[in-house]
């Protein structure tokens, strides 16, 4: 048997399980929100799930589409946009 650690890493779920009983299961935490590489800010759009769910999930689920999408809040990628179109 399998024991599962009791650390921070996990947290508990409370599940119904046959017998109407409720059992503590323990799942690996999310990881943190995706920030914007320039402010700062918490990027929306972007799920936070852990690596082996997002390799199944689409590509457009990932990400906003846009340039710089999932790596600049809107705010700075329009900014950027808008100093590239002026060079």
């Amino acid at each position: 048997m399998v024991k599962t650690p009791k650390s921070k890493r996990f947290r508990k779920v409370f599940k119904k399980v046959p017998g109407n009983k409720v059992k503590v299961h323990l799942c690996r935490t999310k990881p943190a929100r995706a920030k914007c590489a320039e402010c700062g800010i918490i990027l929306h759009g972007v799920p936070r799930a852990r690596s082996y769910k997002m390799r199944n999930t689409a590509k457009t689920k990932k990400r906003p589409q846009r340039p710089n999408g999932g790596v600049l809040c809107s705010a700075c990628s329009r900014k950027k946009i808008i100093a590239k179109a002026r060079q």
